[in-house]
């Protein structure tokens, strides 16, 4: 029987679970044909981030892991007030990962609050609106779309207008959902943060221009390799085209974040694990977390169990296996009668 919504009690608070994603890589950072970049992401499970906002008194940040990551939720708080008027709102930040490690925290966290928030605040704004309003996707759209969608992920880069306001949201140009029986091993050096803030944009500002023929390189890479071996679950083709990518996209920038892969201790695990099997191996966005791809859970196993003896000498590396999520963030609501239902 349909639910009359006119009778539904109002919602009191509102919770959103917004994934984690691999950055698997850029595919023209410096526009040789005159757009930039364009993304390939994996949505992971773990490492996500849990926001919950209520009804309140007064608008604050609540909870936090960290008091930066506090003052970053009271910016967007701030933003979204600005923007969309709405009813005082308390936010606590119940998970999220450490920042600067290469898993999309900063953009979990804004799409996380903004989608609370909207939700709570009764404006029906789509996960690029909120992304543009909070100052995300100016790069790379695999973070804002992987929440909608979950899932491999390839986006078309930004879209740039004649004002930096003018700018749009990539768009999405290949979903597909990752093979359930493939595994994610996760390496991260904890006492290390990746390329972030001023000191990213100075990095990026002293490369050199991005040869237009690594650009045609890395989209036939992923053109002929990855998307084809991810569609028909062949794990070599796509372990070998990820690879490739991680590799060509590494040496480029490993003149600002000092190597193909930041962090020598997970440069160590991700070869170790190489040499004993088929993986495809990199390191997220700017890392440390780095990360090896393999066929299977027992050869997640038999690769987490290299890596950890590649690294023992390094108490800051954690390794873990997760796998791909094939779907986006959910959404909980509770309403005044403290009745919560999950609505996907």
């Amino acid at each position: 029987m349909p639910i009359d919504s006119d009778r539904l009690a109002p919602l009191s608070a509102v919770t959103v679970d917004a994934p984690a994603r691999l950055h698997l890589g850029f595919l023209d950072p410096s526009a040789s044909l005159g757009r930039a970049f364009g993304s390939i992401g994996l949505v992971i499970e773990g490492r996500g981030t849990r926001v919950t906002a209520r009804l309140a008194e007064r608008s604050h940040v609540a909870k936090a892991p960290s008091d930066a990551q506090r003052a970053r939720a009271a910016v967007y708080l701030d933003c979204l007030h600005d923007a969309w008027g709405g009813p005082p709102v308390v936010i606590d930040i119940e998970q999220a990962p450490r920042s600067h490690c290469g898993l999309g925290s900063g953009t979990q966290l804004a799409l996380a609050v903004g989608a609370a928030f909207a939700r709570l605040a009764g404006v029906p704004a789509a996960t690029g609106t909120i992304a543009q309003l909070l100052g995300r996707g100016a790069r790379s759209g695999v973070g804002a779309l992987g929440f909608d969608h979950g899932g491999l992920i390839v986006d078309g880069g930004p879209v740039r207008g004649a004002q930096p306001q003018d700018a749009r949201m990539p768009p999405l140009l290949f979903r597909q959902p990752f093979p359930d029986a493939w595994r994610v091993v996760l390496i991260d050096d904890t006492d290390r943060e990746g390329l972030h803030g001023d000191e990213e944009r100075r990095g990026l500002a002293a490369l050199a221009p991005f040869p237009q023929a690594l650009a045609a390189h890395l989209c036939h890479l992923l053109l002929m390799r990855v998307l084809p071996g991810v569609v028909e679950q062949d794990f070599d083709t796509f372990a070998d085209g990820i690879s490739a990518v991680q590799q060509t996209i590494g040496e480029y920038f490993a003149p600002v974040q000092g190597g193909v892969v930041s962090s020598p201790a997970v440069a160590r695990a991700l070869q170790a694990i190489a040499s004993q099997q088929k993986a495809g191996i990199g390191q997220t966005s700017w890392g440390p977390v780095g990360f090896a791809i393999v066929r299977s859970a027992d050869a997640a196993e038999e690769a987490l169990a290299a890596a950890r003896a590649a690294t023992r000498d390094s108490p800051s590396v954690v390794c873990s296996i997760t796998v791909a999520r094939n779907r986006g963030a959910t959404l909980g609501v509770e309403r005044t009668h403290s009745c919560k239902v999950d609505v996907g």
